[in-house]
């Protein structure tokens, strides 16, 4: 007799509400939902507004994730399930990657941290269930794409002489305007984070740490200009990866022009405290606005000489712009790291994976052609551009 999968929501923020949604909305996994929050109000709620937006008639129960012990609610919903996705703040990602382990589930997560990713590593190692670590879209969906991208690049020209891979994107708002340039559309946490902690870079085909915002170059895509910079924590496992197959890689942040001197001109009043983040999270929300119109920006691009010499380049970009899931609109930043989170829950549930898998490790055909991931970035509804300069 079939019975549906049962999946576990942790965290029902912005990004926890959307995995549930696109969940509860398509027929590809047949699921059973619970959603759990640190508040039982928080998740009830959750659980109406998905009720209220899709057709579904899956079951969707909540629970509350109590914040330092394992319930006899949590026992019951964990027992119950075959898979935790992790939609919590990263420094809950070893708690519930213990978790998975205790109860046999499978579990994804999307933080960019990296000391709790390694955590995770080391603690899944040789589990019979699967652990992919950050899925979401920086780190996660742009890695893949950029992975495929050089698989496709040595396929046509060769390995023997690649020059540089780069991975770039953007959570922006439609307009903004100075001194900041710019406008929260996620957590204002992780943007004070990602601009003060080092970026992990490959430079000669070794990995090394580059400060936070420490190179802002130029780039236009489709006619628009935009400023990068490197940020913490998007470049998940390709520079380990990488390393000597590639002569740089790197990951860098996209904005408009003018932000990043903004940020840095409020560390340099700063100077050297403690807390940094905190600080300059202080500083940011005191003017910059939570902006709910946004869109997602990205670029990938690998480059380098062909057999004969010539110079090569395969490059990609996209620009995703909110969506109607059910009745409900979807901002970019939430289907664009939802829709990988499902995309890697679902190969998960195939039952062909086990262990720690990191980005590197995906099969990227399956990812990138599969029914979450078409959804936020297939080329029907995404700006989309491939270039192969001959």
């Amino acid at each position: 007799m079939y019975h549906p999968h049962k999946v576990i929501i942790v965290g029902a923020g912005g990004i926890g509400r959307a995995v549930g949604l696109i969940l509860a909305d398509m027929p590809e996994i047949d699921a059973d939902i619970f959603i759990g929050d640190l508040e039982h109000r928080i998740a009830s709620d959750v659980v109406d507004w998905i009720k209220e937006g899709s057709s579904s008639l899956a079951q969707i129960e909540p629970f509350v994730v109590h914040p330092t012990e394992t319930t006899d609610q949590m026992d019951y919903v964990f027992k119950s399930g075959e898979i935790i996705l992790d939609c919590l703040p990263g420094g809950e990602a070893p708690r519930m990657a213990a978790i998975a382990l205790k109860y046999g589930l499978h579990y994804v997560n999307l933080t960019e941290y990296v000391k709790e990713s390694d955590q995770i590593l080391q603690m899944s190692q040789g589990a019979q269930t699967g652990f992919v670590l950050q899925a979401g879209l920086a780190p996660g969906y742009i890695n893949i794409l950029t992975h495929h991208l050089y698989k496709e690049f040595i396929s046509k020209y060769g390995d023997q002489e690649v020059d540089h891979v780069s991975m770039k994107v953007g959570a922006l708002t439609r307009m903004t305007t100075g001194p900041h340039y710019y406008g929260f559309t996620w957590s204002p946490i992780g943007v004070a984070t990602e601009y003060v902690k080092d970026a992990i870079v490959l430079r000669n085909g070794n990995s090394q740490m580059m400060p936070a915002l420490s190179e802002t170059t130029q780039l236009i895509i489709d006619g628009i200009h935009y400023e990068d910079d490197f940020t913490s924590g998007g470049a998940a496992d390709m520079p380990e990866f990488f390393k000597n197959k590639v002569k740089s890689l790197d990951y860098k942040t996209i904005r408009y022009p003018g932000h990043y001197q903004w940020v840095r001109e409020q560390l340099k009043e700063m100077g050297n405290v403690p807390d940094k983040d905190q600080v300059l999270l202080k500083r940011m929300l005191n003017d910059i606005p939570l902006v709910d119109d946004d869109l997602i920006i990205l670029y990938a691009s690998v480059k380098g000489k062909d057999k004969q010499g010539n110079f090569r380049i395969i490059e990609k970009s996209k620009r995703i712009e909110p969506m109607m899931i059910g009745s409900h609109k979807l901002k970019a930043i939430q289907l664009t790291t939802a829709a990988p989170m499902l995309e890697c829950a679902r190969m998960l549930l195939t039952g062909h994976y086990k262990g720690p898998i990191l980005q590197s490790q995906i099969n990227t055909e399956e990812f990138l052609k599969g029914p979450f991931v078409q959804l936020a970035y297939g080329s029907n509804r995404s700006k989309e551009k491939m270039k192969l300069e001959q």
